[in-house]
């Protein structure tokens, strides 16, 4: 019996290490990943040293350190991590939807959708996680209401990183016919293309590239101070960004996960005036600091980049850390309140125009 179950362990393991949502086995370009100024040492690096689980200085106890969060987190039973009723959610005909003004659809998390200048730009899209990243992330009561079939065609579909909660293989795959581009970090083209996307889809590109694709708008990859990996191999393989979308003197900031740093001074000083941007806020601990925005920093980044209006994202559908579920929205109003900021609140699926 004991040999049966290990049996039926070990096959569904391989079933599930297969599963093409990893991409483990695909090729991997590497010429272009070992030529960028910012792959270091066999990896990609964060432009300041950047301890992934704080707290500990040798690779023993960092080791053991990270064990130890993830042990906590996983045996964590707060209730007040998750809500205990459905949220308030909204479902718009996003299809229906005029293209003749700028606005916005935040879909919980990370994904939205925003309208700039004509062109519609699907930022991260992650819906309903089906298997096997069913297994990581159970969504919030009332937050997965949109599915892939609810988005109209996509002019430019940006993808921040590798990391389960933004690069869902179940959503990406049900898009590609209606994706007219893919814009990603490096490394990021080779799962595209093992999902079915051409290489006429994909703009691929290092840090403070910029690149005008296929709808005319003006993109630009930029830093975030984050890491990458896709549950097992080695880390920091493929880049994790941010990006600039320019569209007629307009500009929208595509903030991606990242703790804090001089980027957002850096990115004020280069373009100037930002209308709207995404910034993370939530799933922040203090044993990862510096790989994302912890509140009191938040507000810094606010200040740093001065954006007309902030919409703040990273929160409202997982619980991938222990706060409370509803911390990270009350934060942002605070802070906005005292720094009189322009903070675009709204619930999953409504219409924000900005």
């Amino acid at each position: 019996m004991v040999l049966f179950l290990l049996l039926v362990l070990f096959g569904v393991s391989l079933a599930m290490l297969f599963h093409p949502a990893f991409g483990l086995w695909r090729h991997r370009s590497t010429e272009r990943i070992q030529a960028s100024p910012n792959y270091r040492d066999g990896m990609f690096q964060n432009q300041e040293p950047t301890i992934q689980f704080t707290g500990s200085v040798n690779d023993r106890d960092k080791k053991k350190n990270a064990l130890g969060t993830l042990w906590r987190f996983m045996t964590n039973k707060d209730p007040l991590r998750v809500p205990q009723e459905p949220l308030p959610s909204v479902k718009t005909d996003i299809k229906s939807l005029p293209t003749d003004s700028d606005w916005l659809v935040w879909f919980g998390h990370s994904s939205y959708l925003f309208c700039l200048k004509g062109k519609l730009v699907l930022v991260d899209p992650i819906f309903q996680p089906k298997w096997p990243s069913s297994l990581m992330l159970k969504a919030f009561p009332g937050t997965a209401i949109y599915q892939p079939d609810d988005m109209p065609d996509i002019d430019v579909l940006v993808v921040t990183h590798e990391h389960w909660d933004h690069m869902d293989y179940a959503a990406l795959k049900a898009l590609r016919e209606r994706v007219q581009t893919v814009v990603c970090p490096l490394g990021i083209a080779d799962y595209l293309r093992f999902w079915g996307y051409s290489d006429e889809q994909i703009t691929e590109m290092d840090w403070y590239e910029s690149q005008s694709v296929r709808c005319g708008m003006k993109i630009t990859c930029l830093p975030t101070r984050h890491f990458s990996n896709r549950l097992l191999g080695k880390r920091n393989q493929t880049l994790w960004a941010s990006f600039m979308v320019e569209a007629a003197e307009r500009k929208v900031y595509i903030g991606g996960d990242g703790g804090y740093d001089k980027r957002f001074k850096e990115i004020r000083e280069h373009f100037g005036s930002v209308d709207l941007a995404f910034l993370e806020n939530g799933q922040y601990n203090s044993n990862w600091r510096y790989i994302h925005t912890m509140p009191e920093d938040l507000e810094k980044a606010i200040l740093d980049l001065q954006a007309k209006h902030v919409f703040t994202v990273h929160h409202d559908k997982f619980a991938l850390s222990v706060h409370p579920w509803n911390e990270p929205d009350s934060i942002a109003q605070e802070i906005a309140a005292k720094q009189h900021i322009s903070l675009l609140d709204a619930p999953i699926g409504a219409v924000v125009n900005f």
